[in-house]
């Protein structure tokens, strides 16, 4: 009843179910680790996880996957993969004896977890119990936190509660403890994965965070640069404004590269932190007596760092246009100078060729008197030789006639080769 499909009809289609959260049935436990992987590691990564899901027993996901879900034994694994980074979560039913002492990451073959190939970023272990009363008390969490200050609150509508300390303990996982206390399975499955998924988009953003504080320095230094360079310009000393223009392109070019090396991640962390903040308001969350929210605590902690980021993005871009208007003001004020020294050299030149002009009149005009004074010295010659070959003929008077008439033809034939030569050009 249809036309041919689209080619990418179903790879788009199936992209809105592609990373949908696993069901979970209380108690239980989880653990999650996000870690950055080089794009020509991706292969290994893929391997690796093959190889885990070989020696469980079970089928390897194919080539070009970028979400599986697989059952290991009494372990669920959910594998996904970003754009910058790649998950996994691990999920074990039943608790442990203490409060995250045996976590299901524990449960892994030896060493498998530090053979992938990457960076970790984000590691977590999380608790989800059945509770039905208030909020749990000091001392619970204590021993679930080591003590350390926690963040919570009600979660889905007073469906449940979450608490977590923000720390990385020392195993080098950070914590979550979620109560159900009317949670269905789909439910407990999503409030978990957005409480990993804060904590990854969380790191994933501040990863700016060093590169602003780097950065920062370098940015007061460059804006104290350009100031100075623009006072020496508005003195409009003697300094070669060549000079000044070439310290202009070299700060213009740092400006550049800074830009160019940051741009990228500042872009990114803005990016993440949409994300971060829709993933908290998707809690809705509602606050417990004496507990700080988890929105309040990004409030507080996170969002300072990325307005930091923001700044000196901000900054940086602002400089860069300001080095280019005046780099654009000075590069003006060095056309205007070479136009005058143009119009100077030009007007020499007229100057010059007028000169010439003159100097070639009085040559044309010593040439006439000399080639008449030759010719008419001709005409002499040959009244004399016809005088004495017994010719009619008075030398004197045969020379005067000539001279008008041979001084008329010279000054005739010079007046045309001039105007042939100015046709010519």
């Amino acid at each position: 009843m249809l036309s041919a499909d689209h080619p990418q009809r179903d790879s788009i289609a199936n992209e809105f179910h592609a990373r949908q959260s696993l069901p979970l049935e209380t108690p239980a436990r989880a653990s999650f680790v996000a870690f950055t992987v080089e794009p020509e590691d991706r292969g290994r990564e893929l391997a690796h996880i093959a190889a885990l899901c070989k020696q469980c027993g079970v089928e390897a996901p194919a080539d070009g996957t970028t979400q599986f879900s697989a059952l290991l034994g009494s372990e669920r694994l959910l594998w996904e993969r970003h754009g910058e980074f790649s998950a996994l979560s691990f999920f074990a039913p039943g608790l442990s004896t203490r409060p995250f002492s045996q976590p299901v990451a524990a449960m892994l073959p030896t060493g498998w977890l530090a053979e992938i190939p990457g960076k970790t970023l984000v590691a977590a272990h999380a608790k989800l119990i059945r509770w039905a009363g208030a909020a749990p008390d000091a001392a619970m969490l204590a021993e679930h936190f080591d003590g350390n200050a926690v963040m919570g609150a009600e979660i889905g509508d007073g469906a449940g509660l979450a608490f977590t300390d923000f720390r990385v303990h020392a195993d080098g996982f950070s914590r979550f403890l979620v109560c159900d206390r009317s949670f269905t399975s789909r439910q407990a499955g999503r409030m978990l994965q957005r409480l990993f998924e804060i904590e990854a988009y969380r790191m994933m953003a501040l990863l700016a965070l060093p590169i602003a504080r780097q950065q920062y320095p370098r940015v007061v230094a460059g804006a104290r640069s350009l100031a100075a360079l623009v006072d020496r310009i508005a003195a409009g000393r003697d300094e070669a404004d060549d000079a000044l223009l070439q310290e202009l392109t070299r700060l213009a070019a740092h400006v550049e590269g800074e830009l160019v090396g940051s741009q990228l991640r500042y872009g990114a962390c803005a990016a993440y932190e949409k994300i971060v903040n829709r993933r908290v308001a998707e809690l809705r969350e509602a606050r417990l007596p004496g507990i700080q929210t988890i929105e309040e605590f990004m409030a507080r902690r996170f969002a300072p760092a990325v307005a930091t980021c923001a700044t000196v993005s901000q900054r940086l871009h602002e400089l860069s246009e300001r080095v280019a208007q005046a780099s654009s003001l000075l590069s003006t004020r060095v056309d205007i100078a070479r136009e005058r020294q143009n119009q100077a050299l030009l007007s020499s030149m007229d100057r010059r060729a007028k000169l010439q002009l003159r100097l070639q009149q009085t040559v044309e005009g010593l040439s006439v008197a000399a080639i008449v004074y030759y010719v008419c010295g001709l005409v002499s010659y040959l009244a004399k030789a016809g005088k004495v070959a017994g010719l009619p003929v008075e030398p004197e008077l045969l020379v005067g006639l000539a001279l008008p008439v041979v001084a008329g033809a010279v000054i005739l034939s010079l007046r045309r080769a001039r105007r042939a030569m100015e046709s010519d050009e």
